[in-house]
């Protein structure tokens, strides 16, 4: 019977420390809303003057319109936003009139509520400014193979299709910037008899971008590279924006219509 009692002490005592584990834990995730509340302003650099965010319910907004809003958390002594990228920056001091916190470089920030109506003025965009051209591209290239005569269109549309870079910002949180991709149209005609028409996508070019840096390119361009016994060899441009970072797809169209992905050799 002793023996029994210990039992059900022990797992008991284990039940107990179980719970407190779980209550901790929540505890360690919970929202401050108090605290996320206490950030409802417009912020500027301590030192500088410059305005670094608006916060407004639960998205921080910035005053360069290329960067879009993200919502964000206060979770302890952590600030938390929730872009396509969760990033946490340690709160150092929180005041109802003074942020201060540590950027990804390890640099401490300090913010100071401002007073000046005028800065709202700063937030104020009809739209996003988009940085890729945005332009309607077309050309005509007229080649011979043979004894053939082809006219070779490539049409590059812009599109509504966004696109988002992450990057840092002076005060070193990362903000995503907002640009537009492209769809890009081919069509070959062989005299007045069309032989091949395709709109392709970033998608079609997986094989070309590493994965980690795919979703930050744009297919910028298509460009006719030459002729050969196996047909049409294009080139796919895919950027990143405001980057020199810039990867070539190679594919080719055959004579029959079929189009091959990668290097033709």
């Amino acid at each position: 019977m002793i023996r029994y009692i210990l039992y059900l002490t022990v797992l008991f005592c284990l039940f107990l420390m179980g719970c407190g584990n779980g209550s901790q834990k929540q505890e360690d995730t919970e929202e401050d809303n108090d605290a996320e509340a206490m950030l409802e302003g417009i912020w500027i650099d301590a030192n500088e003057g410059d305005v670094s965010f608006l916060v407004k319910g639960d998205t921080i907004y910035y005053p360069d319109s290329t960067s879009r809003a993200v919502c964000f958390q206060i979770i302890r002594d952590t600030l938390v936003l929730l872009g396509n990228n969760i990033s946490k920056y340690k709160i150092i001091r929180q005041e109802e009139d003074v942020f201060e916190f540590e950027n990804g470089n390890g640099d401490i920030m300090s913010l100071i509520k401002s007073d000046n109506p005028n800065d709202s003025l700063l937030f104020i965009h009809d739209n996003s400014i988009v940085i890729n051209q945005n332009t309607l591209i077309k050309r005509d290239t007229v080649v011979n193979y043979v004894d053939k005569r082809y006219h070779c269109y490539v049409q590059v549309n812009p599109t509504s299709y966004q696109v988002y870079k992450s990057s840092y910002n002076d005060d070193g949180l990362e903000v995503e910037n907002v640009y537009y991709d492209n769809i890009v149209h081919i069509s070959i005609y062989l005299g007045a008899n069309g032989i091949f028409s395709k709109d392709f996508r970033k998608s079609d070019f997986t094989y070309a971008v590493p994965k980690q840096m795919f979703d930050q390119c744009i297919l910028s361009d298509i460009v006719l590279d030459k002729l050969d016994d196996k047909g049409f060899n294009y080139q796919a441009q895919l950027g990143i924006p405001d980057s020199p970072s810039c990867f070539i797809a190679q594919f080719t169209i055959s004579y029959d219509a079929t189009v091959k992905y990668g290097n033709s050799d």
